[in-house]
């Protein structure tokens, strides 16, 4: 199963799920999951859609880029293209990968 939830407005994927960001369009591995949105007011004001705060957030690990995103549940979908994932980070937090979803190693993600 890749969601948990199949609720858009409020879905929550897996650590390790491959998934899709809807308004931009790249793709990712989820890496940490978050309840809800654990950033700073100032931070959220600067995001443009201002998604609900109160809904499962995602750290994900972009496809080729080094950069980590913080995306709300609903503006995440499930990655149809099921390719792996190339970002520097990926050996630091999975082991491996089965072909549909990276399988998390225990090293903890950074808090704050």
């Amino acid at each position: 199963m890749i969601a948990l939830n199949d609720s858009q407005d409020s879905q929550r994927f897996e650590v390790g799920t491959l998934v899709q960001h809807r308004r931009y369009g790249y793709r990712g591995v989820v890496v940490a999951v978050d309840e809800s949105c654990r950033a700073d007011e100032a931070w959220y004001q600067k995001n443009q859609s201002q998604p609900d705060r109160d809904q499962p957030w995602h750290h994900v690990l972009v496809h080729g880029s080094p950069s980590v995103t913080y995306a709300a549940g609903q503006n995440l979908m499930p990655d149809s293209d099921l390719a792996e994932i190339h970002h520097p980070l990926v050996a630091e937090f999975f082991s491996s990968f089965d072909g549909e979803k990276y399988v998390r190693n225990n090293r903890p993600w950074p808090a704050g």
